[in-house]
């Protein structure tokens, strides 16, 4: 949940709330707990007081669940400043090439749940780097994304792009492009091994949950992967169980 006027985010979660006082306790302007969390955030409170920033004990859950506007406050909501997604630049892509650094990239996936589940995958499976467009039907940084990432939201960086085809375009001569889609010709499990051989990063398209990734998107795409399945009743996955498949499969 999003305070416009102190333009602020709330996060909430208990994982999500550990892993910001690990990684970036600096980032909290306050913290709300209950009274069954407060021994476990004991040396955070301790680290606030000494920057002087407020913590605060709460009655009950109601009150966490007015500041973050959700009933998965798990206890504890943090108050951080509306995290700024960094636009990407040339710069940023060269580097990535220099260092051999690949991509996730959303063409307009619109749950934060999802984007969520994304971001804890990547982590979890060493993609450090997210891309996500500048559009309305793309779900950003938001109190729910954050919960479900359950703290790997600190261990990957976020950029935007204003259009997904000019960065294809741009880059299709020095980074492998994949499209998902389930028409594609190329088993997922065929990237890994193209981008050693190509000795070319990637960056792999994940689409919108109804529509999946456009054909604007789809025509700038060198390579349009999918999951193989025996099932032929069942067309897809859901986009962040499938970008958990795709991930492992890469990470290999």
């Amino acid at each position: 949940m999003k305070n416009k006027k102190n333009k602020e985010l709330a996060v909430c979660g208990f994982e999500a709330v550990k892993a910001l006082e690990k990684n970036n306790f600096e980032m909290i302007q306050r913290l709300y707990f209950t009274a069954d969390r407060a021994p476990l955030f004991g040396g955070l409170c301790k680290k606030l007081a000494a920057k002087k920033v407020p913590y605060n004990l709460v009655q009950d859950g109601k009150e966490l669940e007015k500041l973050c506007g959700s009933v998965h406050h798990q206890g504890v909501v943090a108050m951080i400043p509306q995290p700024e997604i960094t636009p990407l630049t040339n710069t940023i892509v060269n580097g990535w090439i220099e260092r051999g650094e690949s991509a996730l990239l959303m063409d307009r996936v619109g749950n934060a749940n999802n984007l969520g589940a994304i971001i804890r995958s990547a982590a979890f499976f060493g993609m450090k780097n997210i891309i996500i467009p500048v559009d309305e039907a793309q779900s950003s940084i938001t109190t729910s994304s954050y919960r479900v990432a359950q703290g790997g939201m600190e261990k990957v960086n976020m950029f935007s792009v204003s259009s997904i085809s000019h960065l294809l375009s741009d880059v299709k001569d020095k980074i492998l492009c994949f499209g998902t889609d389930v028409r594609g010709k190329m088993p997922i499990s065929e990237i890994a091994p193209l981008c050693k051989k190509e000795k070319k990063p990637c960056i792999i398209v994940m689409g919108n949950e109804e529509h999946g990734i456009s054909d604007e998107v789809r025509e700038n795409c060198q390579y349009l992967v999918t999951i193989p399945t025996k099932m032929q009743n069942m067309e897809s996955l859901n986009v962040a169980q499938a970008a958990a498949i795709i991930l492992y499969e890469v990470s290999k």
